[in-house]
């Protein structure tokens, strides 16, 4: 089966004050998400699952609507902020030189969910997708830090932390997995959805 890991698009900056922040989408987010399901719209997608965050499921819902398949919530490809009470684009952290951002990075925040833990429900999700769906394709809208530890884990990479790549907003890395468990990277942080368009794509890029 072929697995498309796609990371959510660009979300408003929130802070509050009791509560989880779960951002909803910014107005070049919506674009992103938009930009996404026309460049998928003519693969045959089995399923698409998201995680529960606002961010994640407001960016599956153009494909959904487009390729005619309800979205699947599956809180194991949760980010491990999902409880924070603050959600900064890290752009615009490293843009006012914040030292938040290196908390982020490292994913010790005293919000964040513990990184063993994180890595446990996220290879156990990813595997009972992968396990449900022999032979189809399947998208999975969630994070940075879910895509990061589970493609960095096909790659045998030791990935705590900071991970070893920037998923840039509504990009594709696409796993091939097979019934005997071998598995391996097709593509990783594909965004040609979103060129010359102009729409901010992560951290060091623009579209």
């Amino acid at each position: 089966m072929e697995l498309l890991l796609i990371r959510h698009a660009l979300p408003i900056r929130r802070e509050v004050t009791e509560g989880a922040a779960d951002p909803p989408l910014s107005d070049d987010g919506v674009r992103q998400a938009n930009l996404l399901a026309d460049y998928l719209a003519s693969e045959k997608i089995d399923a698409i699952y998201a995680s529960p965050l606002l961010r994640a499921q407001e960016t599956a819902q153009p494909l959904a609507v487009r390729i005619e398949r309800e979205i699947i919530l599956d809180e194991g490809v949760a980010e491990f902020d999902q409880h924070s009470s603050e959600y900064i684009p890290v752009e615009e952290l490293k843009a006012s030189g914040d030292p938040r951002l290196i908390e982020f990075l490292l994913g010790e925040g005293e919000e964040f969910d513990d990184r063993d833990d994180f890595r446990a429900r996220v290879m156990s999700s990813i595997e009972e997708i992968i396990s449900r769906h022999g032979g189809d394709r399947v998208a999975v809208v969630c994070h940075g830090g879910v895509i990061n530890l589970y493609a960095g884990d096909v790659l045998g990479l030791n990935v705590d932390g900071p991970g070893f790549f920037y998923p840039n907003y509504t990009s594709i890395t696409r796993v091939a997995a097979s019934r005997s468990g071998v598995r391996s990277i097709v593509t990783l942080n594909e965004t040609s959805h979103l060129r010359n368009t102009g729409l901010p794509m992560g951290l060091f890029q623009h579209g």
